[in-house]
């Protein structure tokens, strides 16, 4: 199925039905008062964050929803029936803003989550309502409210613990197939991934965590240049990135050192909190490289590259170098799971009702 992470939808909730005017004809019951009723409420448009879908191609198809409209009241104390609801399946993960404004409205970031993304118009009085000592024959109702009407724009952003970041052909596709259960597209000459990829690795029993790769970046993605600057929000949400380098190009002439330093540079100017986020650098294809020859390689690249923190050299077509990697990021993940689920400390000089001086 085609990725699509973006679309822009139309919704209307119903309209309330409109109350009634009438009386009671009942035989030797000249006066017999009034008996409209209201109209009934139109209906609510949900939204259901499904674990089962991963895209909002639906949407892209089909662009208007709308919820029926409540019915309108009726004689003898009838009110109407209130129209019925419509809930729309989205991908957990899936950002709701207004399509105008740009302003987030909702967030569906829990399996099973519903939320009411339009709310139905309230039906209208009948004349049963204006009933009084004073007034006993009302002839006066009101129509039903209008239904909210909103244009949405729905973005996806993958719920994934770590993000697979690097050049096209630096082995993403490759590592991803390698540690989890994902089986994106994996060939023997140069390509890129076309649509994020999301695998579960298995650590240990219930043990595991949630990967992303997302199509390759090039020098100039920040400007719109190849596709992975489109897919880059996937990666905000994780807690770790990965950085992959393909430390065996194809090509002689293309220095990998270069090449990771477009990757940070591009990483930068798209979205500075994406590029603060914890990286590691993963040295892939170690086995295209000469034994004797990795240490120094390994040495020279990082020097070059002056970088400070965690590095790994692996060969995801072997697995070489695979099962430290994955043991060392299920440890920082549950770490930075356990800190963020940390109660936060509270000044024992405001605890209780807040009174400092107590």
């Amino acid at each position: 199925m085609k990725f699509v992470d973006e679309a822009w939808i139309d919704i209307a909730a119903g309209d309330g039905g409109n109350g009634c005017v009438s009386f009671r004809h009942e035989k030797y019951k000249e006066f017999g008062g009034p008996n409209g009723g209201d109209g009934g409420r139109g209906g609510h448009v949900f939204a259901l964050a499904d674990a089962s879908l991963n895209t909002l191609v639906d949407f892209r198809f089909s662009r208007r929803h709308e919820a029926k409209r409540g019915e309108h009241g009726m004689g003898s104390d009838m009110f109407g029936a209130a129209g019925d609801d419509i809930t729309l399946k989205m991908p957990v993960g899936t950002i709701i803003s207004d399509a105008e404004t740009g302003e987030v409205l909702y967030e569906l970031l829990q399996p099973g989550e519903r939320i009411l993304i339009a709310k139905g118009g309230d039906g209208g009085f009948g004349n049963m309502r204006f009933k009084s000592a004073i007034n006993r024959a009302p002839r006066q109702k009101t129509p039903g409210w209008p239904g909210e009407k909103k244009n949405l724009k729905l973005e996806l952003k993958v719920l994934a613990d770590v993000g697979l970041l690097g050049m096209p052909n630096a082995g993403k596709s490759t590592l991803i197939a390698a540690i989890s259960n994902a089986r994106p597209k994996i060939a023997d000459y140069p390509f890129t991934t076309l649509h994020p990829n999301l695998g579960v690795v298995r650590v240990g029993p219930e043990q595991s965590f949630v990967v992303a790769d997302v199509p390759g970046l090039i020098e100039g993605a920040s400007e719109g240049a190849g596709l992975g600057h489109q897919f880059l929000r996937h990666l905000q949400r994780t807690r770790l990135l990965l950085h992959l380098v393909d430390f065996a190009p194809f090509d002689d002439s293309v220095d990998p050192v270069a090449q990771a330093k477009a990757i940070v540079g591009e990483l930068k100017k798209y979205d500075k909190a994406l590029y603060d986020k914890p990286r590691w650098l993963v040295l892939n294809k170690l086995d295209m490289v000469p034994e004797q020859e990795r240490e120094a390689r390994v040495k020279d690249f990082i020097r070059r590259f002056r970088y400070k923190g965690p590095v790994f050299g692996i060969s995801a077509l072997t697995r070489e170098g695979c099962e430290p990697l994955i043991k060392a990021i299920y440890q920082h993940i549950k770490a930075r799971q356990v800190a963020e689920q940390a109660p936060v400390e509270v000044d024992p000089r405001f605890a209780g009702d807040g009174d400092p001086a107590k």
